[in-house]
């Protein structure tokens, strides 16, 4: 399967560089790019394509809001990962908050860049257990739980697929989870498929955004 990509960035050369490195990757074909953020949200309905590398400061319509908005089309089923300059700056959370899959330093070689974008495309997180720390501290600094209505979604889950989640939002895989638990992989795999049908979620990473945010994983309590 060829991943379709869709490449939104305000800077022609950074468009023009991208599309050369990820053209030349195997299995990844760019489909199209978008100079802004309106015109990302435009281009993601008419292309349909499976990842949109966005950046998240561009005219008109920012990364974050462009992203939001794509997320939030039942239509679309693309995953996002956005560019940012600097490491985990605060902008990035509230990306990742927007339904964004995970980010990229705009100094990522095409290697990094086409990697991120495979998978992102198979629904993994890309986001280390260290970035997933930085994470909870944000979340902290931010002032703690802010999305109380999703709890009734969270109530869905087996004391288990709980237990699971909240694994999987300290950045563990599902092999070091099935080594945790002392279960097969395959029954870790299973139970994250059941968790994001039951959230409604896309991906990992928005599992664990999830978890911070409805208080399943709380600042100061992830041993990774």
């Amino acid at each position: 399967m060829t991943i379709r990509v869709l490449i939104a960035d305000d800077q022609a050369m950074v468009r023009e560089a991208f599309s050369i490195l990820l053209d030349a990757q195997p299995g990844i074909t760019v489909v199209g790019t978008a100079a802004d953020g309106l015109e990302a949200v435009e281009r993601a309905a008419e292309l349909r394509p499976d990842v949109i590398v966005m950046d998240i400061r561009m005219p008109r319509l920012g990364g974050i809001e462009a992203t939001r908005r794509i997320a939030a089309d039942p239509g679309l089923d693309a995953r996002v990962l956005v560019l940012t300059t600097f490491d985990l700056d605060e902008y990035v959370y509230e990306a990742l908050r927007a339904g964004a899959s995970g980010f990229l330093l705009k100094d990522a070689s095409g290697v990094q860049l086409a990697e991120a974008i495979r998978v992102a495309h198979a629904g993994d997180a890309i986001l280390s257990p260290a970035v997933t720390r930085r994470l909870i501290a944000e979340f902290a600094r931010l002032g703690g739980p802010r999305r109380a209505p999703a709890t009734a979604r969270a109530e869905r889950l087996t004391e288990r697929e709980n237990e699971v989640l909240a694994l999987v939002a300290q950045g563990l895989s599902n092999a070091e989870i099935a080594a945790g638990l002392v279960v097969a992989e395959q029954t870790v795999k299973t139970h994250v498929g059941r968790i994001l049908t039951k959230l409604q979620l896309r991906d990992r990473t928005q599992a664990a955004v999830f978890a911070y945010e409805t208080g399943i994983v709380r600042p100061g309590r992830v041993d990774l």
